[in-house]
């Protein structure tokens, strides 16, 4: 079986179309999380998951700040993308039915592990295979004879916002391919200027452009 498997689409339904398009001959599609906020088209994104025909939806912390309808962080920039996000998503059933993790092809798919952002060179203990998301950071480990594989993120790369990552994985020889996408954030930015977003929230995505 051959799996697309997504994260921190973030509410950017371009880069979302962008992934789905060009991975259109796959068996399954499984989102890590973090669908929504950020991004002008939260609902969309949402919408567009639920329409696939073979998907598997995990929730992120962010799926879990718009069914609370609080964000309980403190960081400034994350807070105003919330306030200006989240009275405009309408989609609140569809996430409630994400899925706390799902486990197949012996590998535990899950936003994240412990709550935390999981790097490169984070010291973490594993005692199982793991997919995640979460620290929007593309890399394969290996820890206690364990693969970890973080797929990056579709719709907010913290590096280079103009750029996918997700993976390709083939369920029956194992094997896990990450991938990336070129993407015109210009697209991006426009949107979120028409929509009147606030200057933390525009200067922060514009800082992510990589020149």
């Amino acid at each position: 079986m051959k799996v697309l498997v997504i994260s921190d689409v973030h509410g950017n339904l371009p880069a979302l179309e962008r992934v789905l398009d060009n991975n259109n001959d796959v068996d399954l599609v499984i989102s890590l999380g973090d669908v929504v906020n950020y991004g002008p088209w939260s609902n969309e994104c949402v919408q567009l998951l639920q329409a696939q025909n073979n998907c598997i939806k995990i929730i992120g912390n962010h799926e879990e700040a718009f069914i609370t309808g609080s964000y309980l962080g403190t960081n400034e920039v994350a807070k105003a993308f919330f306030d200006f996000c989240y009275p405009k998503f309408n989609q609140k059933e569809g996430i409630e039915k994400y899925l706390q993790f799902h486990h197949e092809f012996d590998y535990t798919f899950v936003h994240t592990i412990q709550n935390e952002y999981v790097y490169s060179d984070t010291i973490i203990d594993i005692d199982k295979n793991y997919f995640i998301g979460h620290s929007h950071r593309q890399f394969i480990r290996t820890i206690n004879n364990c693969q970890l594989i973080n797929v990056g993120s579709v719709g907010q790369n913290r590096v280079n916002i103009n750029e996918i990552n997700y993976a390709l994985f083939d369920s029956g020889t194992k094997n896990v391919e990450l991938r990336k996408l070129d993407f015109d954030s210009n697209i991006l930015i426009s949107k979120m200027k028409e929509q009147g977003y606030p200057e933390i929230c525009l200067n922060y995505i514009i800082s992510k452009q990589k020149i």
